[in-house]
């Protein structure tokens, strides 16, 4: 069985190691149980999370065992960093419908039982949720310097661009250190993985973990991705790419993927699929009308991997059938709208845009079509007279396009 680090950063997945020779030598010694959290700010996951999910697979397929733990408990405060505001605080009842749609993203990705290298799923809820304030202060809090605190990117930007920062957001990094504690004694969890961003907050965990229960444990970050171009991984006009289908359909997922820009191409394919790396090299090198197909796919296995390899091929012959052939194929995404409707709001419900101003702006841009046709005024509407076959083909750019059907 390959070696879980040899992989990783042969396929470009390791930004940061705590120290790679000894975590090494621990893996040799049997499965090493690793986590990730996920705060539970949204009923999905998007493309965002999705390279530390990869690396919780990888993790697992050479042998260790994943630990996916939801931030029940965290949520309550939100990640404060690298961000210039607080999070809006989400009820009780809020977080727990976004746990349930998350639980569903990670059953494409990880095997969960009670084997040995078998996923496991925890909530920090079940834990922070009982700490009494003064004994945590005094068991845990009195590891943590505040001056060094201020001194981790995630406070110190915020501060230096006097963005407020609550109290209460300031003890995150405590109780995501504490997690890894409590993951550490429960579970026998001996590795935190994350972001880039995560740097500071894994590196208190480790040492929180050696100073309490002198326990050796090991952090390791992802790189910051984003594309050629220079925008976040995972980010479009319309918004998060989400994971689960009803958020976003599995055609609109490997349109994303098939929009990929052609220097991202190889690297996409190596962090996002499984292809032997050899191929993987061979189709990242590829260039002019060729990239196309290697970015197809990449689509297809990036799909295949999420919603299965029945939908991958189904989205796959739509855009085919859809571009190829121009034709409006039935199983393009399709959103029911109350005709008349404008073609503004149409464009913020197919996801096109995440407001009415940005739609407009979409079309100064000349970047909206109805069936086919480049839309010029702004307080455009469909009627059913624009309905072909039942439906109206509604198009942003040249690669996203939805059906307008009447509702009822």
């Amino acid at each position: 069985m390959e070696e879980f680090l040899h992989v990783a950063r042969e396929r470009g997945y390791i930004h940061q190691v705590t120290d790679e020779a000894a975590m090494a030598a621990r893996m040799k010694q049997g499965p090493l149980p690793a986590y990730v959290g996920f705060d539970c700010t949204a009923d999905s996951l998007h493309v965002g999370h999705l390279l530390s999910i990869m690396m919780l697979r990888l993790l697992q397929k050479t042998g260790h065992k994943p630990v996916a733990l939801l931030g029940g408990g965290t949520t309550r405060i939100g990640d404060p960093s690298f961000r210039d505001d607080a999070r809006p605080l989400l009820t009780d009842e809020q977080i727990d419908v976004n746990k349930a749609g998350i639980r569903k993203t990670f059953a494409s990705f990880l095997n969960f039982g009670e084997g040995r290298s078998d996923a496991v799923m925890v909530d920090n809820a079940d834990w922070l949720d009982k700490l009494m304030y003064i004994p945590f202060l005094r068991d845990v809090g009195r590891h943590f310097s505040v001056n060094r605190m201020l001194t981790m990117d995630s406070v110190r930007l915020r501060l230096d661009r006097e963005q407020p920062l609550s109290f209460l957001e300031f003890n995150y990094m405590l109780l995501q250190s504490y997690d890894f504690l409590e993951l550490q004694r429960r579970h026998g969890v001996g590795l935190q993985m994350g972001g880039s961003d995560q740097w500071g907050n894994i590196i208190m965990g480790v040492e929180l973990n050696r100073r309490i229960d002198s326990a050796e444990v090991f952090g390791l970050t992802t790189p910051l991705l984003t594309t050629a171009s220079g925008t976040k991984m995972g980010k479009t006009a319309g918004g998060a790419v989400w994971l689960n289908p009803d958020r976003l359909a599995p055609y609109g997922y490997w349109q994303f993927w098939r929009n990929t820009e052609d220097a991202d191409v190889g690297r996409f394919l190596a962090l996002f699929t499984e292809m032997p790396m050899d191929e993987v090299k061979r189709l990242g090198a590829l260039g002019g009308a060729e990239i196309n197909e290697a970015k197809k796919i990449l689509a297809t296995e990036a799909t295949a991997m999420l919603h299965g390899r029945a939908a991958a091929e189904e989205a796959a012959e739509t855009a085919r059938r859809a571009f190829e052939e121009g034709q409006a194929a039935d199983t393009l995404p399709s959103i029911e709208a109350a005709l008349p409707a404008a073609v503004i709001d149409l464009a913020v419900q197919a996801g096109f845009a995440a407001s009415k101003g940005e739609a407009r702006r979409l079309i100064r841009g000349n970047g909206l079509r109805l069936n086919d046709e480049a839309i010029t005024d702004e307080a455009a509407i469909v009627t059913e007279a624009e309905l072909r076959d039942g439906a109206a083909k509604l198009s942003a750019g040249k690669k996203r396009h939805v059906l307008v059907r009447p509702q009822g």
